[in-house]
């Protein structure tokens, strides 16, 4: 390896975006829209005003190219961003590969993840429209984390429920949220023996925030205005790119359990044809791999609007992997449509194998991964050897989505042999 060859390409503060990307005008067919849950009528803003600020519903059905991202945001934005490209040139020796890989490193914000774009600009919409409390839920603690912090900048009080597997497994997220200022309890709140799941996480917020006038409702992934602000991710990275003397990445990955990282790094490359886009999630919750493409609730309890999107049936509840970013029976209907129209193809992997990438990747790069973002190195890798063994060069593009520095006692089952398959 030469030892100054370019590992790292940076943006100035100034080239952050000042405007998000808007998929929904370049998707290949019509996104149907979603259902009232007593209706099945197709709902209106009205509807959704109960759970969210009037400027986030406007995001959700937009048909702008682009939306302008507030002054206010980016502001906070500045604090970790632009995030830095970093081509893995240590990986890429160790699998003696062809390939180039190129990560787009999203663990230098406050909470260690990609969420914190998104809970910035839905804090801020929530306090323009005067709300005093928001009540949310996570699954693994990025979201959870990533919103108490948001909240913390906009003085809006903070309730989490999460998942309960991931309460028990991540106390230290816990601990970050209550930092930030929230409020933290285990989900299902209604049953103490049952390990949760998104499903359950969401209908235990929506039912706070349905109940109370001080307060909304925030979703970390899934919904259009999500994956909205989650953009920034790819339009940095398509710049960045260019400054590695790319003129396009051949494939494009994300780990998916909503959609919002993935949609993140994705969106922005749509419109290209060449470029592939490759969704990766959990054998043990494969909703893209298994599931069916038809309406059906964001959460258990029926709450939620329908959406038509790929599920695994609103009541399922998967295995309690460690990756808990990823066990939801759902997509977003933007992404689950793109994989509808042959747009976006994914693939599920164990969770041994996820490990298995993460560490190789940790010893090769030096950074531990969380394990929703081993996901994404293991394509990445399979992506690569795929290269050598053809003998092609290839420019493969994943997102780092988190950090694992909050998730070592995965590493330490992973490590000791006392990881479940799932």
């Amino acid at each position: 390896m030469t030892s100054n060859a370019p590992t790292r390409f940076v943006l100035p503060q100034e080239r952050i975006p000042t405007a998000w990307y808007n998929a929904l005008p370049d998707l290949p067919a019509p996104l149907p829209p979603p259902l009232h849950p007593g209706t099945k009528e197709p709902v209106g803003p009205a509807d959704l005003a109960p759970l969210f600020p009037m400027a986030l519903i406007e995001q959700e059905m937009t048909q702008a190219p682009t939306v302008e991202i507030p002054g206010a945001v980016i502001d906070i934005l500045r604090l970790w961003r632009p995030t830095p490209l970093l081509r893995a040139r240590r990986l890429e020796e160790a699998l003696g590969t062809p390939a180039r890989i190129y990560y787009k490193d999203e663990s230098g914000s406050p909470s260690g993840s990609h969420k914190t774009n998104t809970a910035v600009a839905q804090a801020f919409y929530n306090r323009a429209d005067g709300t005093k409390r928001i009540a949310t839920e996570t699954g693994a603690g990025q979201w959870g984390s990533a919103l108490s912090f948001a909240c913390a900048q906009f003085g809006i009080e903070c309730k989490v429920y999460m998942v309960r597997a991931s309460y028990e497994q991540k106390p230290y997220r816990r601990v970050l949220m209550e930092t930030w200022g929230a409020s933290v309890v285990p989900s299902p709140v209604d049953q103490p023996d049952h390990p949760g799941s998104l499903g359950t996480a969401i209908s235990d917020a929506v039912r706070d925030a349905a109940t109370r006038d001080d307060s909304h409702y925030a979703l970390g992934s899934v919904l259009n205005h999500v994956l909205l602000h989650q953009t920034i991710i790819g339009l940095e990275a398509k710049e960045q790119l260019q400054l590695a003397g790319e003129d396009r990445p051949d494939v494009v990955i994300g780990c998916c359990g909503g959609g919002s990282n993935l949609g993140g790094i994705g969106l922005p490359f749509l419109t290209d044809e060449k470029v592939r886009l490759l969704a990766v999630e959990p054998s043990s919750c494969p909703t893209l791999t298994t599931g069916k493409f038809e309406y059906d609730f964001g959460d258990t309890a029926g709450m939620t609007p329908l959406l038509q999107m790929y599920t695994l049936g609103h009541d399922f509840v998967p295995p309690s992997i460690h990756a808990g970013g990823l066990r939801y029976h759902g997509d977003s209907p933007v992404i689950s449509l793109l994989v509808q129209e042959g747009r976006m193809s994914a693939v599920a992997y164990p969770q041994g194998k996820t490990f298995e990438a993460a560490v190789q990747f940790a010893r090769a790069e030096g950074k531990i991964p969380a394990p929703e973002t081993g996901h994404a190195i293991r394509a990445a890798i399979d992506e690569a050897l795929a290269a050598k063994e053809s003998g092609e060069e290839r420019v493969i593009l994943f997102n780092y989505s988190g950090h694992g520095l909050l998730d070592l006692q995965a590493y330490d089952d992973f490590n000791h042999g006392r990881l479940i398959e799932a």
